[in-house]
């Protein structure tokens, strides 16, 4: 702190560009896309509308999530138009569209996986059990609106400490982890196979998300914040 005093220079490094990551967000994005496009092509492509429906509620729910960080992050311009609220409204409208245009598609689209009941039942238990219990302990230990991206567009947020109760105990990503583990649960449990591949593209999607997007706001967020609090320390 001292030196950069000195120097003239600040510890605080500006927040990541608009575009910052999103070569890799783009360009992944549209492998996946060729893939998913290849998949459905060789299902026969069933229910066109509420396939690309399910598919497409992943791509605008990342796309308005990348926006809106990075517009709050550079200039608070969410919070002076459509606020926080707007913005947690907007984002579980979309997230909950993931949810609800997948389970149409597989009921659309059910039996076509052709599994037994036995086999089923068992791998349906087996993917939602740990889902639920991720969306629970987002829930009742992280907040859903921690878990959105308050930490963005509020202060507070960025003080508060690394959960580690729940499905945190063994692994600080749960949601992308193990949450998103209940669209295989809808896939499989309405047994097809369209649904089973969006769920795919919607799992690996998000991944990207997190590489692209979420990786270089926190770097900047949390790293900036534990360099302030060194720097005032040492002042």
């Amino acid at each position: 702190m001292l030196l950069a005093m000195a120097l003239g220079t600040s510890t605080t490094n500006p927040p990541p560009g608009l575009w910052s990551g999103q070569v890799l967000h783009f360009a992944c994005l549209a492998l996946l896309l060729a893939a998913l496009v290849l998949a459905w092509t060789m299902l026969g492509r069933p229910f066109p509308i509420a396939f690309w429906t399910a598919a497409a509620f992943p791509v605008l729910h990342q796309i308005f999530v990348w926006l809106t960080w990075r517009l709050e992050l550079r200039s608070s311009a969410i919070s002076k138009t459509i606020g926080f609220g707007g913005y947690l409204a907007a984002f579980f409208v979309l997230f909950g569209g993931r949810f609800i245009s997948l389970a149409v598609l597989a009921w659309l689209d059910r039996g076509s996986l052709n599994l037994d009941p036995v086999s089923q039942a068992v791998i349906t238990t087996t993917l939602a059990l740990p889902g639920i219990y991720a969306m629970y302990s987002v829930q009742r230990y992280f907040g859903m609106a921690r878990a959105a991206g308050a930490d963005h567009f509020e202060e507070q947020y960025r003080h508060m400490p690394l959960v580690n109760e729940g499905i945190f105990r063994f692994t600080s990503n749960g949601m992308y982890l193990y949450a998103f583990l209940l669209f295989w649960a809808i896939a499989v449990g309405f047994n097809s196979a369209a649904a089973i591949v969006v769920a795919a593209f919607s799992h690996a999607y998000i991944g990207v998300h997190f590489f692209a997007t979420e990786k270089p706001d926190m770097d900047f967020l949390y790293t900036s914040k534990i360099a302030d609090r060194a720097s005032t320390q040492s002042e």
